[in-house]
C-alpha cells in the first residue's frame, strides 16, 4: 500500500525526508532567484548602500530626495536579506530533519501551508501570535 503522505502531499501527515524533496527544490530555486536579484540590483558584488551612494550622488538631486531614495534602497535590502535568511533557515531545517515542524510550538505545519510558503517556520497559530507581538 502506498503511503498517503507521499501520494498526496496535501494531507497532514508527518513529513519524511522523501516528502521534503519538492520543498527543497522550490527553496533552492527561490534562493537562486533572490541571489540573482540581489546581485542585479546591487550591480554585482557591491552592497546596496554602495550602489545607492553611486546612484544618488548627483548634484542636481535635493538632499531630501537623496535621503529618501537611500532609505528606500536600504529598506529593500533589509527585506531581501530577511527573505534570503528565511529560505536559508528552511534549508537548514530540511538538513536537520525538522522541516515541517513549527519552530515555536513543534506541531506539524500542514503541507498546503508549506506549498504556499515553503520557508514558513511556524504554524498559522504561532505566526499570527508573532505578527501581533
Amino acid at each position: 500500500m502506498m503511503d498517503t503522505c507521499i501520494s498526496n502531499p496535501l494531507t497532514d501527515c508527518t513529513m519524511t525526508k522523501l516528502d521534503t524533496t519538492p520543498f527543497k527544490a522550490q527553496l533552492l530555486e527561490q534562493r537562486a532567484s533572490l541571489l540573482g536579484q540581489l546581485a542585479t540590483l546591487r550591480g554585482g558584488d557591491v552592497t546596496r548602500a554602495e550602489a545607492s551612494a553611486e546612484h544618488f550622488s548627483r548634484r542636481e538631486d535635493s538632499q531630501a530626495q537623496t535621503t529618501t531614495e537611500r532609505e528606500l534602497e536600504l529598506t529593500l535590502d533589509s527585506r531581501e536579506t530577511a527573505e534570503l535568511d528565511a529560505v536559508e533557515a528552511a534549508l537548514k531545517r530540511i538538513a536537520a530533519g525538522t522541516y515541517g515542524e513549527c519552530t515555536d510550538c513543534g506541531v506539524h505545519i500542514p503541507a498546503a501551508r508549506l506549498q504556499a510558503t515553503p520557508e514558513a517556520p511556524r504554524c498559522i497559530h504561532c505566526q499570527e501570535k508573532a505578527e501581533k507581538a
